[in-house]
């Protein structure tokens, strides 16, 4: 069970094996790291209204959402109501971050690599700007661990965006 982010069958955290303030478990660690993410993309939220962030986001959600190779119609839900909630990305109208997450679930849907590197080159465009580069991470991490837990093809794909963006993968602990 501590090998696999102490969880239970159902995927459930079970008492005592590294909640919040545990030491020793990396879940602990991720949710606050989760926190600290989300709480740093707030105080962004001014500077972060660029089409290239809002694209390169949608992207990364939908990336985030596909990582295990299928997203189902209660998980593309799910990460919907997360991006529309959001406080950074509610700068956007609420129909484009839908259009866009939505076109990119679908081609990841479609041929998981071919959406893949459609995402990819989506998300590389916020690479010129540092600040939104970063935030892209950011918001995949925060949708990413919105279950409180990061898995690891999820890591994977975060970890690439990472490389795509110029952007160290360690700065977030992956």
């Amino acid at each position: 069970q501590q090998a696999q982010g102490a969880r239970g069958p159902a995927g459930q955290r079970q008492p005592g094996t590294g909640g919040p303030g545990a030491s020793g478990g990396s879940g602990g660690s991720k949710e606050k790291l989760v926190g600290l993410l989300k709480s740093q993309l707030g105080s962004l939220k001014t500077e972060l209204k660029s089409g290239a962030y809002r694209d390169a986001s949608m992207a990364m959600c939908a990336l985030v959402a596909a990582s295990d190779g299928s997203v189902d119609p209660a998980e593309r839900h799910h990460v919907e109501n997360l991006i529309l909630q959001n406080d950074v990305l509610q700068n956007f109208p609420p129909e484009q971050l839908r259009q866009r997450f939505n076109k990119h679930v679908d081609q990841l849907t479609f041929n998981f690599q071919q959406g893949k590197a459609d995402a990819m080159q989506e998300i590389a465009k916020a690479a010129k700007k540092p600040v939104e580069a970063k935030a892209v991470v950011q918001t995949g991490f925060v949708i990413a661990g919105a279950d409180g837990y990061i898995a690891p093809a999820e890591a994977q794909v975060l970890r690439e965006a990472c490389m795509a963006l110029g952007v160290s993968p360690q700065e977030f602990g992956l």
